[in-house]
């Protein structure tokens, strides 16, 4: 064969052969990787193929964040932290659940957020107007902004990956046709409540500062860090007393912070070392450091659930006061159990939700992974009975074996390229995905009865330059038929609409591969065929 004048065909066989490795190399294709779509991944069996949901199993969770924004409100570098401590004394909420933001330029208008259910627009209005805001009803609205949606999606995705079990589980935003914006979560494998452990709550971990006040009017709560403090987080162990700890280190500012503040309020005198009482006596409890989760310090009142109380240590206490402390800020955190400690462990290291998720006003889908078991299979039955729909009429129209064969293998061989394709980018096969593979098969078929029409059914074909003057002419309305597809379908491939969006991903792709080197190819044999 020469190769130069026949150099598609070549094309096509390199094609097939970097599929063949990205669906069947131990080190190529998707296994292992991230989905690029929507889809939570799962990669079994020989090939490197990954599994979506409807393929898998699993738990699908759609839902907004809790939280009221405030647009055009002129926040700048210079009020921003007064603007959220204000808020968050009006509205009696922690400072965490507030988030001001200046505007991007210094002409243009900031936003700012409060992410508690419990309050209306009327109070977070009365609450920016206290901070010297101009604002009314008309500027806030129900919701989030962009950039918290994406710091939530950020933060599920290390959660999901770093918990054991949940390995191909992943978080999107995604958008509806009215323009609303949601979090997908999806967890291959895994239920609904399992997956609501993980992520129902915002993760939120604090250590708090219990102490007498000096003034002796009670006792005074003063949060010290939260994971924005924390540089590093180390797998749980346990003390010399048997009692599980995570290891942490502060940075560099967290650290200062910190350690002044452990001497400011005599947790590092004589009073303060070892000297937390909150089991035996919570209402005078000592100087305690509390590890808080799911909340903070409001008013001077705990907020969340107190996981663990302890004292500080006499070494700890030696290392702040000589200055040591700052240079090397290791830390560390208990928990009641093994258990606990690993979820603070996860919390610490994926980071806290900057808003809940309201689970109640989203959706949720779960599949059996049995039920998923056989779509997979039921899909390899249909896309088995496809093709011999196509072969058979292929036959009964031709009735030439050197036209037919080379059209179904060159059909076969641009979905084989697609699965390399869908290996490779770490694409999370669906139903959707599936359907796209049979359009494929179809429309790749039609394209290669177009062509061998046009050239067989125009009288006999004696020389190269007659075959090459007819090909063009059909590969003309092929390439029209496939621009308009790929005009079709982008849209919906664009859009995060569900199911659309991975059947018209998978169609323009297969739409790209056929024009751009299976069709050429059939060109080829078929030029072969015909004039040998």
């Amino acid at each position: 064969m020469n190769l130069r004048g026949n150099w598609r065909v070549v094309l096509l066989a390199v094609f097939v052969v970097l599929s063949g490795v990205a669906l069947f190399a131990p080190t190529g294709g998707g296994a292992g990787g991230n989905a690029t779509n929507d889809s939570a991944a799962v990669s079994t069996g020989p090939t490197n193929l990954q599994y979506g949901l409807e393929l898998s199993g699993g738990t699908r969770l759609r839902a907004p964040l809790v939280g009221l924004t405030a647009e055009d409100v002129a926040v700048t570098p210079d009020n921003e932290q007064t603007v959220e401590e204000t808020v968050a004394d009006q509205l009696a909420v922690s400072s965490l659940d507030v988030q001001a933001r200046p505007g991007a330029t210094p002409s243009a208008s900031g936003t700012v957020e409060v992410f508690n259910e419990n309050v209306t627009e009327e109070e977070f209005v009365a609450a920016l107007q206290a901070a010297n805001l101009s604002a009314t009803t008309e500027n806030v609205r129900s919701g989030v902004t962009d950039q918290t949606m994406q710091t939530a999606v950020e933060v599920l995705d290390r959660k999901i990956r770093g918990a054991g079990g949940f390995s191909g589980g992943d978080a999107a935003v995604v958008t509806s046709a009215t323009g609303e914006s949601f979090v997908l979560v999806e967890v291959p494998g895994k239920s609904r409540s399992e997956v609501l452990d993980l992520v129902g709550d915002r993760g939120q971990v604090a250590v708090v500062a219990h102490f007498p006040d000096q003034n002796g009017s009670g006792y005074r709560n003063v949060l010290l860090f939260t994971q924005e403090g924390i540089a590093d987080v180390q797998p749980v162990r346990q003390d010399s007393s048997g009692q599980p700890v995570v290891p942490i280190r502060l940075t560099e500012s967290a650290a200062q912070e910190f350690s002044d503040a452990m001497r400011q309020y005599g947790f590092t005198g004589s009073q303060g070392v070892l000297n937390c009482q909150y089991e035996r006596n919570p209402d005078d409890a000592g100087y305690c450091l509390f590890t808080v989760v799911g909340g903070g310090v409001v008013n001077n009142t705990v907020q969340g659930e107190i996981v663990y109380e302890a004292s500080v240590a006499p070494s700890l206490a030696e290392t702040i006061n000589n200055g040591d402390f700052v240079k090397d800020p290791r830390f560390q955190t208990s928990a009641p159990n093994t258990s606990a400690a690993q979820n603070l462990r996860l919390n610490l290291q994926a980071g806290a939700l900057p808003a809940e998720l309201d689970v109640d006003s989203g959706t949720s889908y779960f599949l059996q992974p049995s039920l998923a078991q056989e779509f997979k299979t039921f899909s390899v039955v249909t896309g088995f009975f496809a093709v011999l729909a196509v072969a058979g009429v292929v036959f009964l129209r031709y009735r030439e074996l050197g036209v037919a064969i080379p059209m179904l293998l060159t059909a076969a061989a641009e979905v084989f390229i697609l699965l390399g394709f869908a290996a490779a980018v770490g694409l999370a096969l669906d139903l959707s995905h599936i359907a796209g593979f049979i359009a494929v098969i179809g429309t790749g078929v039609d394209d290669l009865i177009i062509i061998a029409d046009e050239i067989l059914q125009e009288g006999e074909v004696r020389t190269g330059k007659v075959f090459e003057s007819r090909f063009r002419k059909a590969f003309w309305v092929i390439g029209a038929a496939a621009a308009t597809t790929i005009v079709a379908m982008s849209p919906l491939a664009v859009l995060s609409l569900g199911d659309l969006q991975g059947f018209a991903l998978v169609t323009i792709v297969g739409v790209l591969i056929g024009v751009l080197v299976t069709r050429p190819a059939y060109g080829n044999i078929l030029r072969n065929v015909v004039l040998d």
